[in-house]
């Protein structure tokens, strides 16, 4: 008879044995191309999203990342491709007060990280089909699509390097702020009720090998349950947030690490 060892990690299906900690499976992300457009929206309708004891940032921004993820260790070097939608956010706990970024949504187009990533993170992932991004001169985009119809689409243009001032600016703008947060939550068996509910903290490590900044855009595209049956909620609620401002938009390469023995996931408390 299976029994569970109290000291292990397990992930469904947990009956076959604790999760394998290969040599060779470190966080590391060895290459990784980011789109980052983001946006300042309508302080009451992003509020509407942020559950408590989350409330907007200082200023009411909203961020979408596309992640081109390649030579992954922990993947035997398979990559996948990601979208991201996050809202600055602060979190006000009984023991802590963290300003940041609270995840809103995360697509994946691989089965593997979203399930780890729910479980394990409490990042809110779910699946996508996402385009490889495609370059032409200085002008960049991207697309998702679920069920064969697009919902997403991202471009990038007029980019070129950063003057010292706007590399100063955006340091500052990010000081005491790098703090990615979630909710993990998951509803009792049948979909009812409440098993788990905490908010947490997902640390990581970029490293910045090239950087272009320029101008942005995102266009959701609204969806109907019959083109789109579990996400056109997600989806019409992000389309109808107001796009105020754009702000600098980035094109970025280099690496991540998504594991930090000195500073790993938690609940925050």
């Amino acid at each position: 008879m299976f029994t569970f060892d109290p000291k292990a990690s397990y992930t469904m299906p947990a009956h076959f044995g604790p999760r394998k900690l290969e040599p060779l499976a470190t966080g590391w992300y060895r290459d990784v191309t980011m789109m980052v457009v983001s946006f300042v929206t309508d302080r009451e309708k992003l509020a509407a999203y942020l559950p408590e004891p989350f409330e907007v940032g200082e200023v009411p921004i909203v961020t979408i990342t596309y992640a081109c993820n390649k030579q992954i260790d922990w993947l035997a070097g398979h990559g996948y491709n990601l979208v991201s939608v996050n809202a600055s956010a602060i979190y006000h706990g009984e023991k802590e007060t963290l300003a940041g970024d609270y995840n809103l949504v995360m697509w994946e187009n691989l089965a593997d990280p979203i399930l780890t990533g729910r479980e394990l993170q409490g990042i809110p992932k779910i699946f996508a089909n996402i385009e490889e991004h495609q370059q032409s001169n200085d002008s960049w985009k991207t697309s998702a699509s679920h069920f064969g119809n697009k919902f997403f689409e991202m471009s990038l243009s007029d980019l070129r390097p950063p003057t010292a001032e706007e590399i100063e600016s955006a340091a500052k703008m990010r000081e005491g702020k790098d703090n990615p947060m979630g909710m993990r939550y998951f509803p009792g068996v049948s979909g009812y009720g409440q098993a788990v509910k905490e908010p947490t903290i997902f640390p990581s490590q970029t490293n910045i090998t090239e950087a272009l900044v320029g101008t942005g855009e995102v266009k959701w595209l609204p969806q109907t349950w019959e083109k789109n049956p579990t996400q056109y909620t997600i989806i019409n609620a992000i389309a109808d947030l107001p796009v105020l401002t754009y702000l600098p938009a980035v094109m970025a390469k280099g690496s991540v690490n998504l594991i930090l023995p000195e500073n790993p996931p938690r609940a925050l408390r």
